[in-house]
Formats: structure tokens, C-alpha cells, sequence
């Protein structure tokens, strides 16, 4: 009995030590100042800022891409081509569109496209001449880079007209 007498309160403090853990484990507790979570530091915001710069750079890229190497024209059969446009004010602009065999010159605003004037659909001109560099040693920097251009791409030299 001695022995059952012993026993008996450290058998008591084992149920009363798992019952309170299993009702700590049940309730929702707030975290101890030691498991709250670090401070967001400065190579955190760096590397997230860098992260969505680099988002920003490719989405500009990509649309800069679409305009420049025209991937909206990238249907093959067109009906419509823009032979060529000019801008007469600031949102005025001229534009001839070839449809079938017939040019269109169009008066473009604001809202509203007139026909101007409609003609047979012509061969179009050669290259027109570069602009005139007004320094002479540009002109020849130009001319030795495109040169260079033209020899790196494997290209051969066109005659001049």
C-alpha cells in the first residue's frame, strides 16, 4: 500500500501535465516575442525591388519588340496595307492604304477618316536617298559603319543610285 501511496500523486501530476499541454495545443495562443517572425530586412526589399523591376523591363521589352519587328502583322494574306503616312498636324496625318489594286489616300483625325482621293495602285519608288549629314566627319563615320554592318552580316554592298 506504501508503494500505491507513493505512486499515486506522481501518477496524478502525469495525467494533470498531459491534460494541460493537450489544452495548450487546443487553444489558439499569440506567439512569444521569440517566435515572431524576423523583420523584413534591406536585401529582402532589394532583391523583391529588383525582382519587379525586371518583370517591368521584360513586359516594355516585349511590347517594344511587338512594335518594332511589327508581330501584329504576322497574318500572312492581308487585304489592307499601309503604303505609306505622314502627319500633317498634331493629330492630322495622311495616309495611303493599298485595298486590292486601288490606293486610298485617307485624311486621318481625331474621330473621323475621309477619303481623299483614290488612284491605281503603282509600283512603289526606290529608297529614298539618305538625309545629308551636315558634318562631313559624320557622314564617313556613318558610311565607315555601315560598312563595318554590312560585313559583319555577311551582306554585300549595294550600288548606289
Amino acid at each position: 500500500m506504501n508503494l500505491l501511496a507513493r505512486r499515486l500523486p506522481q501518477a496524478a501530476a502525469s495525467i494533470a501535465a498531459a491534460a494541460c499541454l493537450a489544452a495548450h495545443a487546443a487553444l489558439p495562443t499569440v506567439p512569444s516575442p521569440a517566435e515572431a517572425a524576423p523583420a523584413v530586412g534591406a536585401s529582402s526589399l532589394l532583391q523583391a525591388g529588383f525582382g519587379m523591376f525586371a518583370v517591368l523591363a521584360l513586359i516594355f521589352l516585349c511590347a517594344w519588340a511587338a512594335r518594332r519587328f511589327g508581330l501584329q502583322r504576322l497574318g500572312g494574306g492581308q487585304s489592307v496595307k499601309v503604303v505609306s503616312s505622314t502627319v500633317v498636324g498634331q493629330r492630322e496625318r495622311v495616309v495611303v492604304v493599298e485595298v486590292g489594286g486601288t490606293w486610298l489616300v485617307l485624311g486621318v483625325a481625331a474621330g473621323r477618316v475621309n477619303a481623299l482621293h483614290s488612284l491605281p495602285a503603282q509600283a512603289l519608288p526606290a529608297a529614298a536617298p539618305a538625309r545629308a549629314v551636315p558634318d562631313a566627319r559624320l557622314a564617313g563615320a556613318a558610311g565607315l559603319f555601315a560598312q563595318k554592318l554590312r560585313d559583319s552580316l555577311g551582306l554585300a554592298q549595294r550600288p548606289h543610285p
